[in-house]
């Protein structure tokens, strides 16, 4: 949803300060608070998904010990392992909220980042633990109770597709909840995989149907959570967010009236669902400044995304700038 904020250490949406740096010209810097993806509250869901979930894995477990079956028992561990992922994004989504400090200036809003990383991290360590499984039981397959399986895997299929479909609207814009939806997706599939296999087993006697259906979900899983650790990984070094083109951005302020370059363009992520920006910009005339900035501003976030803008107007050459080189930082 967008909407218009300030943050209580700002003067404004947007607003200019002049400074004097020892330079032949002076400085102008605007912070602009547009329209963006403001973080949803997925409290609720969190809340849902965390109840259900750890319900489940109690009977399935009690389940897998009545029926000797070790597929349920290994699904049951990697379920509460994804219950202490929902925590996890949980807990960023509240710190997020969080208002600055003098010490903390963009708050907590990174928890998001990390949480999203995490959840990458513990998403690989989990289906390592499947796939190694499932390699063992080909080695030793092991006959079980089909029918308890076949139950207490389909519940788990409704719990965590119904857990899955909470997050699904808010992972698009969201790397944080795309970590939950992952997560829960993933844990779908795998009791699916349970299904198809204790019933394939009922019908053929194969016992090796089971750990080869883990096998083709365990990949795919795989596929999915090296997308979010790549994005996670790269947010966390302050890389330029997905969806945010920086040559474009660059052309369009380049194309701004009166502007004759662009330096020390730096766009980051504050969040998984806010994007920062600051740049140098070449303005010899300067003309009608305040009315610049707050168009820029504004424009950065209607185009890009950008809600959180800073510009520093420079009116005489770039080359008097000690930030112009692009190798400096």
């Amino acid at each position: 949803m967008a909407h218009d904020h300030a943050h209580p250490h700002d003067d404004g949406p947007d607003h200019a300060h002049d400074h004097g740096h020892g330079h032949a010209h002076g400085h102008g810097h605007a912070h602009g608070h547009g329209h963006h993806h403001a973080p949803a509250d997925f409290g609720r869901a969190f809340a849902i998904g965390v109840t259900l979930n750890l319900a489940f894995v109690l009977a399935e477990a009690g389940a897998g010990l009545w029926a000797g079956s070790l597929a349920l028992l290994a699904d049951a561990g990697h379920n509460l392992s994804d219950v202490l992922s929902l925590l996890l994004a949980w807990g960023a989504a509240v710190l997020a909220k969080r208002q600055p400090t003098e010490r903390r200036t963009y708050g907590l809003r990174k928890a998001t980042i990390l949480a999203s990383l995490a959840n990458a991290v513990l998403l690989l360590v989990a289906i390592g633990a499947i796939g190694s499984e499932a390699v063992r039981r080909f080695a030793e397959p092991n006959a079980v109770a089909p029918l308890p399986v076949i139950i207490t895997a389909s519940i788990g299929v409704v719990i965590n597709t119904a857990t899955a479909l909470l997050f699904m609207r808010g992972g698009k814009h969201d790397l944080n909840i795309r970590g939950a939806f992952l997560h829960m997706a993933g844990d779908a599939a795998v009791s699916l995989a349970v299904v198809v296999g204790a019933v394939l087993m009922i019908l053929t006697g194969l016992l090796w149907l089971d750990p080869a259906l883990s096998l083709l979900i365990v990949a795919v899983i795989a596929l999915s959570t090296w997308g979010l650790l790549r994005d996670s990984f790269n947010l966390a070094l302050d890389a330029v967010p997905r969806g945010v083109d920086p040559a474009a951005v660059r052309a369009w302020l380049c194309a701004l009236p009166g502007v004759t370059e662009v330096h020390d363009l730096h766009i980051w992520a504050m969040s998984t669902t806010e994007t920062a920006l600051t740049v140098h910009v070449t303005r010899p005339t300067n003309a009608e400044p305040d009315a610049f900035l707050h168009d820029a501003c504004e424009g950065l976030s209607r185009r890009f995304g950008i809600a959180h803008a800073t510009l520093q107007v420079e009116c005489g050459s770039a080359a008097h700038c000690r930030l112009s080189p692009i190798e400096v930082v």
